[in-house]
């Protein structure tokens, strides 16, 4: 299933994490997925809601957004990010590899 197809993503590169790729809520299959009731805070891009896909048992808490966001993750407000690590993600129809991370099991151990 896809839940993402986008042409205009914005890359995100932070110290010893994957890129991060965070599209616009339009290109996402919004109406496959449940927001989650988890919240998460990070000191540099300010509180971020989840989404999860009920259609696959490891889809939990799959993709995230910055709605309360910091000055210093403006460009990527409101825009939806997908753990690479969980998630098969393919750039210019080229399956990328699963990195290792702390979130690359879903409960995030």
């Amino acid at each position: 299933m896809t839940l993402a197809k986008t042409t205009g993503a914005q890359l995100l590169y932070e110290t010893l994490l994957p890129v991060r790729y965070y599209v616009a809520p339009s290109d996402v299959r919004l109406d496959l997925m449940e927001e989650s009731p988890k919240r998460t805070v990070c000191p540099y891009k300010g509180q971020a809601s989840h989404w999860s896909y009920p259609g696959s048992g490891q889809g939990r808490n799959i993709a995230w957004s910055y709605d309360r966001r910091f000055r210093d993750a403006a460009q990527i407000h409101g825009l939806i990010s997908f753990f690479n690590e969980r998630v098969d993600l393919k750039v210019d129809g080229v399956l990328q590899a699963r990195p290792v991370s702390p979130w690359s099991r879903p409960d995030g151990r």
